[in-house]
């Protein structure tokens, strides 16, 4: 699997950048190359309310996910129980989805504005370095099934693969993170009930091989309700489409990584 696969190699280059920056150091070890978008793990961007990543070494003491017992009042914990690991995003506590020595998944604040932001681990008392990441209006990023081909459904929920493709006016479900904030806004933390927008809908562009969709085929753009972070983006194929096209997104001067194709026949 594509997360998996990029997960590996992404661990592998950070753990020695880390190693270099941190060495006589606290004993949480990262760089900002090393803290990426959970989507397509792609450094250097990052906006508000986006699921993100941070790999390294030292980073928990044990490996644990989010359990449903842990959502309380309908908002995402700042510490997992047991764990010990902070995320600190200037200074305001983010949102923990997974820890484990390695890699840490966590949601940015969604109440940041564009910026430079600071970005610190906390494990217990030991506190790692606070490294810089540029905070972006939108920092779009596709969730991806292998390293070339985008998660895209169905309205049923069905996946369009190479075997099964999509074809000339079918909807198609995409899934992504780093669309920014939402109209309303959601609060620190929470976890999405209702199908909230984007708060730049009429700015959201899809490209088929570079060539946009009108606009008028996009049914839907915000919050994917009960996940928190995680936006889905609901289109409709043009008439005429080429054989498995490359997909981006793009939004408020960002755009998400090229050599992505959705599975699609003409």
């Amino acid at each position: 699997m594509r997360l998996l696969v990029v997960g590996l190699v992404g661990l592998a280059m950070c753990a020695g950048s880390a190693a270099q920056s941190c060495l006589n150091g606290p004993t949480p070890c990262y760089t900002s190359a090393g803290i990426v978008n959970s989507a397509d793990y792609q450094a250097g961007e990052l906006a508000p309310g986006a699921i993100g990543t941070i790999f390294g070494t030292g980073l928990a003491y044990t490996t644990r996910g989010l359990l449903p017992s842990d959502i309380l009042a309908g908002t995402i914990p700042t510490v997992l129980p047991g764990t010990g690991v902070h995320v600190l995003v200037d200074n305001i506590p983010a949102g923990i989805f997974y820890v484990s020595p390695t890699q840490i998944n966590f949601q940015i604040p969604n109440n940041l504005r564009p910026g430079a932001w600071t970005v610190q681990v906390v494990l217990d008392a030991n506190a790692g370095p606070l490294v810089s990441v540029s905070g972006k209006t939108a920092a779009p990023g596709l969730y991806q099934r292998t390293q070339t081909v985008v998660i895209a459904t169905r309205p049923d929920g069905s996946l369009y693969e190479p075997g099964s493709p999509a074809h000339p006016g079918d909807w198609v479900i995409l899934y992504a993170t780093g669309l920014g904030q939402t109209t309303p806004q959601l609060d620190p933390l929470q976890i999405p009930t209702e199908a909230w927008q984007i708060s730049q809908p009429s700015d959201l562009q899809i490209f088929l091989n570079n060539m946009p969709v009108d606009p008028s085929n996009i049914g839907y753009a915000g919050v994917a309700p009960g996940f928190a972070g995680l936006y889905q983006i609901n289109f409709k194929l043009p008439a005429v489409i080429p054989a498995n096209p490359e997909i981006q997104v793009s939004l408020a001067g960002s755009t998400s990584i090229a050599g992505v194709v959705l599975p699609a026949t003409p």
